[in-house]
């Protein structure tokens, strides 16, 4: 995996974040046609010198502009609707991780488990090893399993957070005095990065999110070294 990749433009690892793209390439090319449709009928506008100086009203032209853009966005809504929906979906999680933001660094707790808790703070420039990324890397991973489902309890203790991890297809407000939640399923081994994605003070962009994927069977036996 490139240093790009992971700075960045990670791969889908997720059910969720397949179909998100999906949708998004299925929204770009109803927005291209749109364009070349567009930009189409303002070239033949421009180079054509047709005129009728009395012409009122186009009942057709106005029937069909005004129902063309409703099927169009039928198209767009549906899938949004039906990927919406998959989003909120709770899938009787196997697991439950529960994700405090704070001032400016979060704390994972393993519901699960008992005594499994840590902070994950961003690891300082002088302190990064080569292959480290800057800003981006954590000094505790927060470890999960792969191809099993599992629910992520998010909430903060000071002001507005957000925990994203686009590669998981997952951003979910942390808001101090409630709980939000989401679920997803990671469906291959890997590291995947996020960040806070609200704005939420001096420091804001040095608290990173490390997702550390493993097998199911590694990780009981991390779960075991922990206990």
């Amino acid at each position: 995996m490139t240093t790009w990749s992971n700075m960045n433009l990670q791969d889908s690892a997720s059910p969720i974040m397949e179909q998100l793209i999906y949708f998004h390439d299925h929204t770009l090319m109803i927005i291209i046609m749109i364009l070349m449709v567009v930009t189409y009928m303002m070239i033949t506008l421009v180079n054509n010198k047709l005129i009728n100086r009395y012409l009122l009203e186009g009942q057709m032209i106005e029937v069909a502009w005004t129902i063309a853009p409703a099927i169009i966005l039928i198209f767009i809504a549906v899938p949004s609707l039906r990927l919406l929906y998959l989003m909120d979906e709770i899938n009787n999680p196997i697991m439950t991780l529960k994700t405090i933001g704070h001032q400016w660094y979060w704390t994972y707790e393993y519901s699960d488990f008992t005594k499994i808790e840590f902070d994950s703070y961003m690891i300082p420039m002088n302190e990064m090893n080569q292959n480290s990324f800057r800003l981006l890397d954590v000094d505790n991973r927060t470890t999960l399993p792969m191809n099993v489902f599992i629910r992520i309890i998010i909430t903060a203790t000071d002001v507005l957070h957000s925990w994203t991890v686009p590669s998981l297809g997952v951003k979910a407000d942390a808001t101090p005095g409630r709980l939000n939640q989401s679920s997803f399923l990671i469906n291959r081994p890997g590291i995947f990065y996020g960040q806070c994605s609200e704005i939420c003070g001096a420091n804001h962009s040095f608290m990173p999110i490390v997702i550390e994927s493993i097998p199911t069977n590694n990780f009981i036996n991390w779960i075991n070294k922990m206990n």
